[in-house]
């Protein structure tokens, strides 16, 4: 099959470390690059892409089949308006956008163009998500009851991963919200995935209890599904990273799934089953666990660019947003 010429809008941490690394990984090639930061064009000389100094060049390049978008949250809008008019199918980074405003203009402008949209949760492509999700379906924790997610980091508030460039994340108007923005939606979109159900109620608290920046440094996410499954988020960005901070854990009447450092964008973790009726521990095999969720993201994305089917759906991200903006509403009433 034919590789696909993937264009990135936005050459920071997140896409030279991890998007252009499974770009290539997954058999596919980074043909072109818009990024105005300062240092940017080195980069992308060192890329072997070709630069372009404004989007509207980007878009008419030619070579571009595909879109990934990792500019700050308050961008995504502009950006994935702009590429969906051009034609061009569209990865972008979560959240979605900054605001629900900015995410529903987002679904409405992909709609209208007829594009393929899909936001960057690299974590329903975990193999390990994958292999627990398989795992639920064929009843092995009997009746799901409850899943509990801690996803946390360290972020101070002059925090920068390749240096030089100013922390957006702590931006309300940049980002929209602090370490309840940034990382509970993979958690919201991860939960949807493992029981083919998504959350419908939901509420948080948040805190800015340790770093000094005007957004929230941790949040409490309590919610349910349809079907009655609890859910409980715990996200922060003030939890030191030599402590244990990335778990997830599937309850069922039979028994009970525990991930460890399956949560983030690295490969690798481990999972443990727990019999509910003897309490013994057994590991759950998983393959291709050494495989980064990006790659599998990226293959899956360019797989759906070539005309295969795909899970990617722009309504079930905006639903995801709903429930995100639901959260700071609760989250701002005493």
């Amino acid at each position: 099959m034919r590789q696909v010429g993937w264009g990135i809008v936005g050459f920071g941490w997140v896409a030279q470390d991890f998007a252009m690394p499974a770009i290539i990984a997954a058999g596919h090639r980074l043909v072109a690059v818009h990024d105005t930061g300062a240092g940017a064009a080195d980069a992308v000389r060192r890329s072997g892409a070709n630069w372009h100094e404004t989007l509207d060049a980007f878009l008419a390049d030619p070579a571009v089949d595909a879109v990934y978008v990792a500019t700050p949250n308050w961008s995504h809008g502009a950006v994935v308006g702009a590429a969906a008019a051009a034609g061009k199918p569209v990865l972008c980074e979560k959240p979605m956008a900054a605001t629900l405003e900015q995410a529903e203009a987002m679904a409405v402008s992909v709609a209208r163009a007829g594009v393929l949209y899909g936001t960057a949760f690299d974590q329903r492509h975990h193999p390990a998500h994958r292999a627990i999700r398989d795992a639920l379906r064929s009843g092995r924790v009997g009746q799901v009851t409850a899943i509990r997610i801690t996803y946390a980091c360290w972020l101070p508030a002059d925090w920068s991963p390749n240096g030089g460039v100013d922390n957006w994340r702590i931006d309300q108007a940049r980002a929209g919200g602090g370490a309840l923005m940034d990382l509970a939606p993979h958690g919201i979109d991860l939960v949807d995935f493992l029981l083919d159900e998504p959350i419908c109620s939901i509420t948080a608290m948040t805190q800015r209890r340790v770093h000094d920046y005007p957004v929230d440094d941790g949040a409490v996410v309590v919610g349910s599904t349809g079907s009655g499954v609890l859910v409980s988020l715990s996200v922060a960005y003030n939890h030191p990273d030599a402590l244990p901070r990335r778990r997830l854990e599937i309850v069922g009447t039979a028994g009970m799934f525990v991930a460890e450092n399956t949560m983030g964008q690295d490969a690798g973790g481990c999972v443990t089953f727990i019999d509910a009726d003897t309490g013994s521990r057994s590991a759950l095999p998983v393959s291709d666990l050494d495989v980064s969720p990006f790659t599998r993201q990226m293959a899956a994305f360019s797989d759906a660019v070539r005309g295969t089917a795909h899970s990617f759906d722009a309504v079930r991200d905006l639903h995801t947003m709903r429930l995100l903006h639901r959260c700071y509403e609760s989250a701002a009433c005493p």
